[in-house]
């Protein structure tokens, strides 16, 4: 033994060597890929609230991967990437459980092309690949501009679209080059970020139109079958809107669009929906066919001036994952796709931006260092979401409240009833297949508050379909059965008594359309 020990100590080398070695799995333990699997929790009661159902709880929605779900309402905001305000090797292992396929995500001119004619793809080839890998479909964005240019556009939020010949020649060519790079793997694009965000009035509507149209050819031209994302409007504004509506009708060019992308930030998520109705009927004056996607929203998890949209209000966890949930149910029952901003909290002070504060919007805590913390409440209540509502429920189209509780409903038509004159969102939805429905409902008529108080309503639904109702709390994901003697059913028409209803989505839902574990 004493020679053994001797022999080592004559070899310091070789204590290094076994250093290194130890260093190198400890290393491995703690990579991406292993220690950010381990930061999702998994338990059925992981997320806590003061939530309290007096119904027997039975089990909690089972979460389901992107792999499990065929298709969706949903994309995931993967922004900045092109201005390194968040890095994507953080967050890529939480993308997945989180159920969704879509990633929003610009290109990033000023980033690839710093020298002139020349392009340096290596950072977005390795996000592309690896999403794509991963099943995931990106859409990418062509914007910002490039400084490198004379009038060549500006790199960030609020920025001018490329105004001088040279910039516009140089514009063509990295789309160009950009789509031939990509066109086996990105099948969505857009063409430029909010280019009437704030006060800018650099980018007018014509302004705007000639580069979507001139982008857009460049895009058709190398991939016919794109589906290519226009105007991508900051806040809406109708007036800015028709003018950019009318410019490409006038042209002949709208068919060159799969649909129009609108941002629209307001404290209460439900508060737009009028508005986003009229934008609809400015689109369907020039093309009804065109669709309307809600290109990017969100909240913040923390109130605090500086942190971006929404940001001068006191928010928490608890409000965030209310108002990401209300947001993406009322979409989904306006049949609009909706984009949550986002994955991760944004490092905007990392870079000249109108934005001072790190935007807390994200769905995974992070910090100055652009590191992935942890998942915060919304993650887990969006994998509620996305695991209930996919592509084997359709929308009942015709779900309208009456006074009556014994009026009659057209085939294909519901009517609910409902013992109560507050503001309530109902939404309904029946299984592709068999039928069975489900029921989305909340208290619409105010911003998410920190408090989990439900009123007792009840409800009578005509033309019903179900077989073993069951109420469902999207926030915490928890399962209850509905008492016997709470609810009824006399043919088609079935009535629940007493059901607790709050400011966050609950489902009335047959049990089988229910992934639950």
């Amino acid at each position: 033994m004493k020679n053994k020990i001797i022999f080592f100590q004559s070899f310091p080398d070789i204590r290094k060597l076994l250093l290194i070695c130890l260093l190198s799995i400890f290393c491995w333990a703690i990579s991406p890929s292993f220690v950010y699997a381990q930061r999702i929790d998994t338990s059925a009661n992981r997320v806590k609230t003061d939530f309290n159902i007096p119904f027997k709880r039975i089990g909690s929605i089972k979460p389901r991967t992107t792999h499990e779900i065929k298709s969706s309402n949903w994309i995931l905001g993967c922004e900045t990437l092109d201005r390194d305000m968040a890095d994507y090797e953080q967050y890529k292992e939480y993308i997945a459980p989180l159920g969704i396929k879509r990633l929003r995500m610009q290109a990033g001119w000023a980033k690839t092309e710093k020298v002139k004619g020349k392009y340096e793809w290596a950072w977005l080839d390795k996000i592309i690949d690896d999403a794509v890998k991963r099943s995931f479909q990106p859409w990418l964005e062509t914007s910002y501009g490039n400084t490198i240019y004379p009038n060549g556009g500006g790199v960030n939020l609020s920025a001018g679209v490329p105004q001088s010949p040279e910039a516009l020649a140089a514009w063509d060519k990295w789309v160009e080059a950009l789509v031939k790079r990509y066109k086996d793997k990105v099948k969505d694009w857009e063409v430029w970020n909010e280019p009437n965000f704030g006060d800018n009035t650099i980018n007018t509507p014509e302004m705007v139109a000639d580069l979507n149209i001139r982008t857009a050819q460049i895009i058709k031209r190398i991939q016919p079958d794109a589906k290519i994302s226009g105007l991508s409007m900051g806040h809406i504004d109708l007036q800015y809107a028709d003018a950019f509506f009318k410019i490409l009708h006038d042209k002949g060019k709208m068919s060159l669009f799969d649909n129009m992308t609108y941002h629209d930030y307001v404290y209460n998520p439900d508060a737009n929906n009028g508005h986003v109705a009229e934008l609809r009927r400015v689109l369907d004056t020039y093309a009804p066919d065109v669709k309307l996607r809600q290109g990017e929203n969100g909240c913040p998890s923390t109130g605090g001036f500086g942190r971006g949209a929404l940001g001068d209000y006191a928010w928490s966890e608890l409000t965030q994952a209310k108002w990401n949930t209300r947001r993406m149910l009322a979409n989904l029952g306006h049949d609009i796709e909706c984009s949550i901003l986002g994955i991760i909290d944004i490092n905007y002070p990392a870079v000249n931006s109108p934005i001072s504060k790190l935007n807390v919007k994200g769905i995974i805590e992070s910090d100055s260092t652009k590191r992935a913390i942890r998942p915060k409440m919304a993650y887990y209540a969006m994998q509620h979401v996305t695991s209930v509502f996919d592509h084997s429920l359709r929308r009942i189209k015709q779900v309208h409240p009456t006074y009556n509780p014994n009026a009659v409903a057209a085939k294909g038509e519901v009517k609910y009833n409902k013992s109560t004159d507050r503001s309530l969102a109902v939404y309904g939805y029946s299984h592709q297949t068999t039928g069975k429905q489900l029921f989305s409902i909340w208290v619409d008529e105010y911003i998410p508050t920190d408090s989990n108080q439900t009123r007792d309503i009840s409800f009578t639904f005509i033309n019903g379909n179900f077989d073993q109702p069951v109420y469902v709390d999207i926030l915490t994901g928890g399962v209850y059965e509905i008492p016997a003697n709470q609810w009824s059913k006399d043919g088609s028409k079935y009535t629940f008594k007493n059901i607790p209803v709050y400011d966050a989505p609950v489902l009335i839902a047959d049990k089988s359309l229910l992934s639950i574990r």
